[in-house]
């Protein structure tokens, strides 16, 4: 997680929403890593989580990703929660929740739905404090700063 702060840092360094994310694998090895940037890319779908899905595809030539980890700092929305699971991602890490748009148990609980054929291990809260604080960093910066 905290290798995916450092991403969510490096967002926030090119004004975008400071969320980042890191894939593994079985025994701990980075695969792949990124962070929001659908700004500075002009793609609505560039999430943390779909950067860093996309990117672990191209070094794996799978769009399939067994037996990983994807750590976030942020509680994934509905439309990463669909990436996950196309993806066939192990296990989702994730440290602040998303009251407005977090799909795993915030605004909608989506696994629980019993509707997708894959369901990944689910930790939420993992160094939840730190990755929420650079959220509200972020945010009450672009406040002042208006």
């Amino acid at each position: 997680m905290r290798q995916a702060l450092e991403q969510a840092k490096r967002a926030a360094e090119l004004d975008e929403v400071p969320v980042g994310a890191v894939l593994v694998d079985a025994v701990g090895e980075l695969i792949a890593s990124g962070h929001n940037q659908p700004i500075s890319s002009t793609d609505p779908s560039a999430h943390a989580e779909i950067v860093t899905l996309r990117a672990a595809a191209l070094i794996k030539s799978n769009y399939r990703l067994p037996d990983t980890t994807l750590y976030v700092t942020l509680e994934p929305c509905t439309m990463c929660v669909g990436a996950i699971v196309q993806a066939r991602v192990a296990r989702v890490v994730y440290g602040a929740r998303e009251p407005k748009t977090g799909a795993i148990e915030s605004a909608h609980r989506l696994f629980e739905s019993g509707t997708f054929n894959h369901r990944p291990e689910i930790d939420g809260g993992v160094l939840a404090h730190e990755c929420s604080d650079i959220m509200t960093q972020f945010f009450e910066n672009k406040r002042r700063n208006k």
